[in-house]
């Protein structure tokens, strides 16, 4: 099916599809460059986003009923081929089917078998459903988010799915891939979206030790419990963010603010600089305020929508957002000075792959499988 071009260029991943932080994960390593397989259930994902779902870009895709024997048998051949096999499934979900890792790994000693979970593998609930919210609620992150001193708000699903879950997946693939091609030795990679919630929010963790965390909302160094870190509206309704920490950066909003404000190293002076503040936002637009301090130390920014970041003048210059099969979706991250990273593909269709991408990996007789039903040929 083709060789991406980024680092992990030769690299092969079996992909049991799923949900969210498992996908996410999937199209970090296709756009690194992985030759990545996706494995879905005949008929298609759960949410039907099809050719718009940006996290199923960059991989073809094969469906197999795996309620099948010769569709398991098909996967484990797969897996003689492969470096990882990433799933999403419960805990004993792949077991019960015949691919859990002590099946692939009697098949591949070197495979990386990446398990993404909420709960993680063993616990009292690690069997239980769960979401996002549940995850960084348990984990203490969820708690202390948001301005609004009567209850906690949720940043969408980004702290827990993508933050905590995707991201520390692909960090345990890359760390086991490297020290299997040390000892010749695969294992089996345990991302919990609770642990990497946790592991996340380990500056908190600082915070409360020092005193400086009283678990009220709104009252820390980085929650909105100063001015000099908060949101302001302007006088269009917009908002900028103001995050002038340090003295410097400080001293760089005074310059231009165009207020007297009181020292605030003054404590009792807080409830006055954020009045003046509140008040001199009002006076002008979002966009005014934003060319007043563009490209300045004063660490203030206008607030954008997602519909418009694409065309905000640094995001466009270095291309942080990029066209690709008719949708706006961001461009591979991180950057590499000499393996660049690409978007190999647009998202596909369950099962659009099935026979050139069985074929493409060494598969055998996969017309035969098309015929007999455990593969489908979208």
């Amino acid at each position: 099916m083709g060789q991406g071009t980024g680092p992990l260029r030769g690299v092969r991943v079996v992909e049991v599809a799923g949900i969210g932080p498992g996908p996410h994960a999937c199209m970090l390593l296709a756009d690194l460059g992985a030759d990545v397989l996706r494995i879905d259930r005949p008929g298609g994902g759960m949410f039907g986003m099809g050719e718009k779902d940006v996290l199923n870009r960059g991989r073809p895709s094969v469906a197999l009923d795996l309620k099948h024997p010769d569709a398991v048998r098909t996967v484990l051949d797969l897996v003689e081929r492969a470096d990882v096999l990433v799933e999403g499934m419960r805990p004993g979900a792949m077991e019960r089917l015949g691919l859990g890792p002590d099946d692939c790994r009697a098949r591949n000693e070197r495979l990386v078998f990446a398990r993404m979970t909420g709960w993680g593998q063993d616990g009292p609930w690690s069997r239980a459903a769960g979401h996002d919210m549940n995850y960084i609620a348990v984990a203490g992150a969820l708690h202390g988010l948001g301005q609004d001193r009567d209850r906690p708000h949720f940043p969408s699903n980004l702290l827990g799915d993508f933050g905590g879950g995707s991201t520390y997946l692909v960090i345990g693939v890359l760390a086991a891939l490297l020290e299997a091609r040390a000892s010749g030795r695969g294992q089996v990679v345990d991302a919990a979206i609770v642990d990497g919630t946790a592991h996340l929010n380990a500056m908190a963790s600082t915070f409360a030790a020092l005193g400086l965390d009283t678990g009220t909302r709104r009252s820390g160094l980085l929650d909105g419990g100063t001015p000099w870190y908060d949101l302001y509206e302007t006088a269009d309704g917009e908002h900028v963010s103001v995050a002038a920490l340090e003295p410097q950066f400080w001293a760089a909003l005074v310059e231009r603010i165009g207020v007297d404000l009181p020292d605030r190293d003054d404590p009792a002076s807080s409830r006055a600089i954020r009045q003046a503040l509140t008040r001199r936002f009002k006076e002008r637009t979002q966009a005014e305020w934003a060319e007043v301090f563009d490209g300045t130390d004063a660490c203030v920014a206008p607030v954008v929508p997602l519909a418009e970041a694409p065309a905000h003048p640094h995001l466009a210059a270095r291309g942080t957002f990029v066209e690709h099969g008719g949708t706006t979706q961001p461009a591979p991250a991180p950057r590499f000075s000499r393996t660049a990273s690409t978007i190999r593909s647009a998202p596909a269709l369950p099962g659009e792959h099935t026979r050139e991408a069985l074929a493409a990996w060494g598969v055998e007789d996969v017309d035969a499988l098309i015929d007999a039903g455990v593969a489908v040929q979208a």
